[in-house]
């Protein structure tokens, strides 16, 4: 499993797609499912830019999971958002329910990031739910992606403001030698 990490507007999307389309893999995100699976009040909440409850992520995440074979490489975008996900989640690495690659971080400033969200025109893209969004992205994703080192897992920072082409060489790039070779050709 290849994780994409990084605050909305950051490439998440984009880059996990691309990723998954050049190396023939499942692309899972977490943020096309809430859109499809959630409504009334909570969808409300989410477009206001609040994250859901942990445990009706996690459960919606086992449903994510339940589509593709997990034993096999895919890629995952929008997922661990909390501390409590990500313990969930290296729980299932720990225990050889998942398999982890690597952890691709997509960094991109406020600004940067506020401004692609707005230029794409999406409904839950107000500039009060885009700060919220930062605001909480913040507060978690330091702490998440030391979870991930301390459990050994490869983390990559790349730079989110890029190209396309450029930010999808250097996940490539930093993906080589953790690939076996048949994905990579």
């Amino acid at each position: 499993m290849i994780i994409f990490m990084g605050v909305a507007g950051s490439g998440k999307s984009v880059q996990g797609r691309l990723l998954a389309d050049t190396l023939g893999l499942p692309w899972l995100s977490t943020g096309e499912f809430l859109r499809m699976l959630i409504s009334g009040q909570r969808r409300k909440d989410m477009q206001a830019g609040k994250l859901l409850d942990d445990t009706e992520i996690i459960s919606l995440v086992r449903k994510i999971f339940g589509v593709v074979d997990t034993s096999q490489e895919f890629v995952l975008d929008g997922f661990p958002r909390t501390i409590a996900q990500a313990d969930w989640l290296l729980s299932q690495v720990k225990h050889g329910q998942l398999n982890m690659t690597a952890v691709i971080h997509l960094t991109a400033s406020k600004d940067h990031v506020k401004n692609r969200l707005l230029s794409r025109g999406r409904k839950d893209d107000t500039e009060e739910a885009i700060n919220e969004r930062f605001r909480e992205f913040e507060e978690e994703i330091s702490q998440i992606l030391e979870h991930c080192r301390k459990a050994g897992c490869a983390v990559y920072d790349i730079k989110g403001e890029q190209t396309i082409e450029a930010v999808h060489a250097d996940i490539m790039k930093a993906l080589k030698s953790h690939l076996p070779e048949h994905i990579t050709e």
